[in-house]
Parts: C-alpha cells; sequence; structure tokens
C-alpha cells in the first residue's frame, strides 16, 4: 500500500520540476455553494495538469535506475506530462495516442520532442502498443495512474494543500482511474484522519462509484461525457484498495451540471478549466456535499481544453 512517507519522498524529488499551485477563491462562488471552497488550481500547473507529479516522480525513479527511453499510452495530459518530464531529463519518449487524437494535443506532446505513434481509438488499443514499444526497445512503461509512483506523486498535492490551509473539513477530488484521489487521500488521512476526503465522477462514469457499492471493482460499458479526463471504465488495481480504506463518499454529477459549472467558472473567476475539475465544481453548486458552512478545498484537476470544443461545454 502507498503511504505518506512515499508522498514526502516524492515531494522532494519532483520538486525541481513542478510549480506550486495556489489556492484560489470566489466570493461569489462561496455564496453559490453556501461554503468557502478553495481551488487548489492545478490548471496553473506545468504543461496544464496534475498529471506532471506523477510521471515526474516515475521517469525520474526510472532514470536513476538506469532508463534512458519511455513510453505512454495518452490522448492527452498525462502524454504531455510524460513528454515534458523526458524532455526536461534529456531521454527520449514515444506517446501512444488514438488516431483520432486532436491536433493541438498532438502538437503539444511534439512540442516537448516525443515522437507521437496513433494506434486504434480506445486505451485498450494504445496500452499494450506501448508497452510492447518499450519492451522491443529497451524502454520503460510510464502507466497513467495504476502505479505506486505515479500515485505517490499525485499525492504531494495533498501534502501541499495542507501546507497552505488550516482548519479543512474536507477535500473534494475528480476520479478517473483513482490515481489522483488515492494520491491524495492517503497524504490527507495519515496526516489528518479528520478530514473528509469526497470523490466526483460524472453519472455516465460511474465505475468506482459501483465498485464501491459492490465492494469489488466493476467496469462500466462506457461512456461518452464531456469530462474526457474521466472516462475511465473501471478503478486500477493498485488504486482501488486504496480508495475502499480512505475515500469517506463519492458522489455523481450529471452533464448539465457539469457545463454550469464550467461556466461559472470561466465566467465569474476567468479561469479556463476542464470539464473533468468542473465536476468538482459541479459538486460544491448543486447540493451534493453532506452540510454547509465548511472550509473545502476543491481539486482543479487540469486546464487544457481544446479551443474547438468550447461551444460544446458552454452552457449559454
Amino acid at each position: 500500500m502507498l503511504t505518506k512517507q512515499n508522498i514526502m519522498e516524492a515531494q522532494v524529488r519532483i520538486a525541481p520540476y513542478i510549480h506550486p499551485t495556489p489556492l484560489l477563491t470566489s466570493c461569489q462562488l462561496n455564496a453559490r455553494c453556501g461554503n468557502m471552497i478553495y481551488l487548489k488550481s492545478e490548471h496553473l500547473q506545468k504543461t496544464g495538469a496534475f498529471k506532471i507529479r506523477g510521471a515526474a516522480n516515475k521517469i525520474t525513479q526510472a532514470v536513476a535506475d538506469g532508463a534512458n527511453y519511455v513510453t505512454a499510452a495518452s490522448s492527452g495530459n498525462h502524454g504531455q506530462a510524460v513528454a515534458y518530464i523526458a524532455q526536461a531529463l534529456g531521454i527520449k519518449a514515444k506517446i501512444v495516442v488514438p488516431e483520432d487524437a486532436s491536433a493541438c494535443k498532438v502538437g503539444a506532446i511534439e512540442g516537448y520532442n516525443s515522437t507521437v505513434e496513433k494506434c486504434g481509438y480506445l486505451s485498450s488499443d494504445r496500452i499494450p502498443r506501448a508497452k510492447a514499444i518499450a519492451e522491443a526497445e529497451n524502454g520503460v512503461f510510464i502507466p497513467p495512474y495504476d502505479d505506486p509512483l505515479i500515485m505517490a506523486g499525485q499525492g504531494t498535492i495533498g501534502l501541499e494543500i495542507l501546507q497552505q490551509l488550516d482548519n479543512i473539513d474536507a477535500v473534494i477530488v475528480p476520479i478517473g482511474g483513482g490515481g489522483l484521489i488515492s494520491g491524495i487521500a492517503t497524504a490527507i488521512k495519515e496526516s489528518n484522519p479528520a478530514i473528509k476526503v469526497i470523490g466526483v465522477e460524472p453519472v455516465s462514469a460511474n465505475d468506482t462509484y459501483l465498485s464501491l457499492q459492490n465492494g469489488a471493482i466493476t467496469a462500466i460499458a462506457g461512456t461518452t461525457t464531456i469530462a474526457d479526463g474521466l472516462r475511465t471504465i473501471q478503478p486500477g488495481d493498485c488504486t482501488f484498495p486504496i480508495v475502499q480504506k480512505y475515500v469517506d463518499e463519492i458522489v455523481l454529477v450529471s452533464e448539465e451540471e457539469i457545463k454550469e459549472a464550467f461556466t461559472f467558472v470561466l465566467e465569474r473567476m476567468k479561469q479556463l478549466i476542464e470539464p473533468s475539475s468542473a465536476t468538482v465544481i459541479a459538486a460544491c453548486m448543486f447540493n451534493k456535499l453532506p452540510s454547509e458552512g465548511k472550509n473545502i478545498v476543491a481539486v482543479i484537476s487540469g486546464g487544457n481544453v481544446d479551443m474547438a470544443d468550447l461551444s460544446k461545454i458552454i452552457k449559454i
């Protein structure tokens, strides 16, 4: 199991490659939600998302062990993070993306001097291909979430939150594969068990919610949620036991609620966040949380939005 000590070690290891990110507030958001909401702003992180933390932790360790080549499978934030860290460490990287990957995401990955290969349309196509390339070319595959070093890197967000704010009642985290919430929950609960850790999923991407209900990893058929960073079909083998141990509750938000939260933050706070990040704001805005008058930290996981998709996300 992941421990707070692992996360503290990761915090030291990745410090040269990341920004500590601020907590932003909005009087209008607080009034709308009935709580004090602090946005942990990973959309202001290098590469525009939290993924760089886990990638930095995993790749720096791989390089220390002798690696000079890494691969990853990703259509977005994870691929950009791996490419950035590989460039920073002076090693080669290849990112396997779907055939329909957006030009802007491919361009961002190539901008960090990584090679891009297109393969299929599903993660079940991309991941085996990236693993095969790593094996054939003596490289190291960097998984997106289901890995202790990845989770420890993401958990450094939890340590930062505790260093930035006293008297926290709850931390709200979006859930995809579970790497982010596993790391944060470990950091929070092993520091102060009284702080609640609440996960958020779209209604149509509720695999971790169902898995908790069933007491075992449960897959869903798939989803087309606008929260594209949360389109996993089941939690990870490494992440799920930590979710079971430390996460107090998972709440669900609708597509319309995500759109309204996204639009509110863009219009009122002038912050461009991903729909995946807007899920936690939606949970605050639409009374998904158990009480009012609390200090709540909402983790904004990223801000890499394809400009061509804005019209589909904004609620007018």
